[in-house]
């Protein structure tokens, strides 16, 4: 909850930001030959500063407080900025990539050929495979589910591997062999 007091600052300060950002901004430029693109950021840290400030009261010259502040702040950004380094484009080409594109494409190729080939499953050796790595339902737990026999269960996931390998087998070798050059 605000005091009366801490209202008729922030509306002091208000006004002080709408009445000096242009002039401060244009002392900055001209004066600390601030960067374009930093004046925005040190007129900033100005008013930030200034909101710290309890005691506006005794301020006699608003004006020229504000601007002797602004010096200050540009003063020490002038000072921060000599330990930057310039950009340099050059330094890009050394940066490790995150991600490799082809692998991607080939992984998500890869992806899509698994998902036809589950879909070409018959229903339930599907199913079977959903529960059993999707859930990670034991062979018992499954048979059980769907009221099989743990036979037919183990006979299904057979079928279901011995038909995926056909399948992806030649694929996956074909890919292999593309990748490689070869």
């Amino acid at each position: 909850m605000r005091t009366r007091v801490a209202e008729e600052r922030l509306t002091e300060w208000f006004h002080w930001f709408r009445r000096w950002r242009a002039p401060l901004r244009k002392y900055l430029n001209t004066r600390w030959s601030v960067d374009a693109s930093d004046l925005d950021d040190v007129a900033q840290e100005v008013f930030l500063r200034l909101l710290r400030y309890n005691n506006m009261e005794v301020i006699e010259h608003p004006q020229a407080y504000l601007f002797k502040m602004a010096a200050n702040v540009a003063g020490e950004w002038a000072m921060r900025c000599r330990h930057r380094y310039l950009y340099d484009a050059s330094w890009l080409d050394d940066l490790p990539a995150d991600s490799d594109p082809e692998h991607e494409v080939a992984q998500e190729a890869a992806h899509q050929q698994l998902r036809r080939a589950l879909a070409d499953l018959p229903p339930r050796q599907r199913e079977i495979l959903r529960l059993l790595y999707g859930e990670g339902f034991t062979r018992a737990q499954i048979a059980e589910r769907l009221n099989i026999s743990e036979r037919i269960v183990k006979r299904d996931l057979i079928n279901a591997y011995c038909t995926l390998r056909t399948v992806l087998g030649d694929e996956i070798a074909l890919q292999t062999v593309v990748r490689s050059g070869g």
